[in-house]
């Protein structure tokens, strides 16, 4: 985790400075992103809350998305991680939200996605969605580096926004 701390710090700094704040619904990272975040001292200062959105009974107990709101929407793509950061905003009531889904390893997911995909996306002021393939089947690996591009991207959107 502590390469992620340094995108954090740049994070926070934005955000503090703004006086904006962040609400975070992850998957394949574990809680790793919200992790990094809360890393930085004075993270309540940005940092309302989040989630790990690991099955269909956290992500109905946790944000309120039930089946009819996932018909015709597959886990694990773009779209679906840009409900993930709408809804986990929403519900905070925070400037950002960020969603992120996907399939860390050692084998992938039953929806068909190999070891080393991840969908993250980011909701604010700017909205963007990304997919990651790393091709790796290291669930460790994976997890950090799906939250070192997650913070990227949170850094991008923030910084976009100025």
């Amino acid at each position: 985790m502590q390469s992620l701390i340094p995108l954090a710090e740049k994070i926070a700094g934005v955000l503090i400075e703004r006086r904006e704040a962040i609400a975070i619904a992850e998957s394949s990272t574990g809680g790793l992103i919200a992790a990094a975040l809360l890393a930085v001292p004075g993270a309540s200062a940005y940092f309302v809350g989040g989630a790990v959105i690991y099955t269909k009974t956290s992500r109905l107990a946790l944000l309120g998305i039930g089946d009819a709101e996932m018909a015709g929407l597959r886990p694990s793509t773009e779209n679906y991680s840009l409900l993930l950061a709408r809804r986990v905003r929403e519900r905070h009531g925070t400037t950002w939200g960020l969603g992120e889904t996907g399939a860390a390893g050692p084998t992938g997911n039953r929806y068909g996605d190999a070891a080393g995909h991840t969908c993250i996306a980011i909701t604010g002021a700017v909205e963007r969605a990304i997919t990651l393939e790393t091709a790796s089947a290291d669930r460790p690996a994976n997890m950090e580096a799906f939250a070192k591009r997650a913070l990227e991207l949170l850094l991008e959107a923030v910084s976009a926004q100025r």
